[in-house]
């Protein structure tokens, strides 16, 4: 009787010499198949400082199927556009259009309509949940003292002139409607050292900086020095500080200095220990509440230093530092005048985020979307601060003195270059030490003491001002005549 093979649904046919495709076989099939549809390879220089899990598909509803637009492309399309000298979105597109036909895909259409609306549906708290571990930048290199330095300041923020954004981000009240922009008020906390952003809040015109920071106060950990200028002199927040185990450096503000015969003790020439009392009573202006001010010590015991600034050229000739720092032998009173010089760099840090990635003036026309721009550039400028750490690790130097724009423009023209390494590991690593040395070696020389006044050389074109809304200029030809003969 001849053998004669069953085929039974389920099992394969040994004649055909096909053995079925294990899990792992399946899994990276699938993963041949996203990574065919990627439009960029810019994760590769970030490995695992953006979770992959986060940019998964959802199981249902949008970014569930597998399209151009899945929600991992749109974010690194969203990158991609943040990280360009234009930044706008058919630049975007354009740039997915060459990738595509690169890969030899169908090329999408030119319009921006698709990728806008996949902009629009990434989910702002997958945006903030990325911010979050972008933060967690480790530097080989040690800080002040060993100790965390957070620094904070703040900084405004305009954008387009929509019923929108006006009413939750109101213009000056000096100016007409119709002829100012929204102003918006952020605060961030950066790392001193390596320069990272790691926590922000963002209000409108009629929001001080300190509640903005308040509502920060779980950024900061036990051992931490917070970093601020007179803004943040308040007798409430030194409390709340050293409640945590979190000491304060900032500039004196409101309060009359101490003198010697003041003072509880003088530590060295113009460095005091003093005593301050707590206010007298608790206004229902302030942003704690009245519990608060009653569970406050009734005195808080600090240290006066007096700086004297003899650099010719600054507007500043003394200040007074007020700190919690009261070791004059672990801290001395110059290092802690040294250290509250380097808060010039939160400056620096805005002026990168502001000017060289372009954020001091928004594009979006919805606050929701202003909330992501905003969230997307400040993802981008923790990535490129992680490559100049990594960069500075390698090469033993410190982050801060490497160019963040020097930076930026190598991994704007780098990005094209992994892409044709057909994920090749090996020379992916190759391209990324290259890319180390390149940004290792952009250094920024030091020049302490530098007077820069403030002021501009260019002049600005003679136009008039907008005084009435643009719809009624256009009714008014004559206005410009006027303007035309004045100038």
């Amino acid at each position: 009787m001849k053998n004669t093979n069953l085929f039974l649904p389920g099992f394969h046919l040994t004649t055909l010499r096909k053995k079925p495709k294990s899990q792992a076989q399946k899994l990276a099939q699938q993963f041949n198949k996203i990574k065919d549809h990627s439009i960029s390879q810019l994760h590769q220089y970030f490995d695992s400082f953006i979770p992959e899990k986060l940019l998964e598909n959802n199981l249902n509803g949008r970014f569930s199927r597998l399209r151009l637009f899945s929600k991992r492309n749109t974010f690194w399309a969203f990158f991609s556009q943040t990280l360009d000298v234009d930044g706008g979105c058919k630049e975007a597109v354009k740039k997915i259009q060459a990738s595509m036909a690169s890969r030899c895909k169908d090329i999408p259409s030119n319009s921006s309509s698709a990728y806008c609306q996949a902009r629009s549906s990434l989910e702002e708290q997958t945006l903030t949940d990325i911010l979050t571990h972008t933060s967690n930048i480790n530097s080989k290199s040690g800080h002040w003292k060993n100790r965390r330095v957070v620094v904070v300041d703040g900084t405004g923020l305009s954008m387009p002139d929509t019923d929108a954004n006006q009413k939750v981000y109101p213009q000056q009240s000096n100016q007409k409607p119709g002829c100012g922009f929204p102003q918006a008020q952020a605060l961030g906390c950066f790392d001193l050292h390596t320069g990272a952003l790691l926590s922000y809040r963002l209000g409108n015109k009629k929001s001080h900086e300190l509640p903005l920071l308040r509502a920060q106060h779980s950024t900061f950990n036990a051992g931490d020095v917070f970093l601020g200028d007179k803004m943040f002199c308040s007798y409430f927040d030194f409390s709340q500080f050293s409640n945590k185990g979190i000491d304060a450096v900032v500039t004196m503000s409101k309060r009359t200095p101490k003198t010697e015969t003041q003072a509880l003790k003088v530590l060295g020439d113009g460095d005091l220990l003093v005593q301050w009392k707590k206010p007298l009573q608790h206004h229902k202006k302030n942003s704690y509440t009245k519990e608060q001010w009653q569970n406050m010590p009734d005195t808080l015991t600090l240290r006066q230093i007096k700086v004297v600034v003899e650099n010719p050229g600054f507007r500043t000739q003394s200040f007074f530092i007020i700190t919690t720092l009261l070791d004059p032998q672990k801290y001395s009173a110059s290092d802690i005048a040294d250290l509250y010089y380097q808060r010039w760099d939160v400056e620096l840090f805005f002026r990168d985020i502001k000017t060289t990635m372009n954020m001091d003036i928004l594009r979006c026309k919805t606050p929701g979307m202003v909330h992501k721009e905003i969230l997307m550039h400040l993802i981008v400028y923790n990535c490129i601060r992680s490559l100049m750490v990594k960069a500075s690790d390698k090469a033993q130097v410190v982050p801060r003195r490497i160019s963040f724009k020097q930076t930026m423009q190598a991994l704007r023209q780098w990005q094209s270059i992994i892409d044709y390494t057909n994920n090749c590991h090996r020379e992916i690593t190759r391209i990324k030490q290259l890319l180390y040395e390149v940004i290792a070696n952009s250094q920024l020389h030091q020049r302490l003491g530098r007077s820069e006044p403030r002021c501009v050389k260019r002049r600005p074109k003679p136009f008039q001002l907008m005084t009435v809304p643009r719809e009624q200029m256009s009714e008014l030809p004559h206005r410009g005549k006027k303007h035309a003969k004045r100038s």
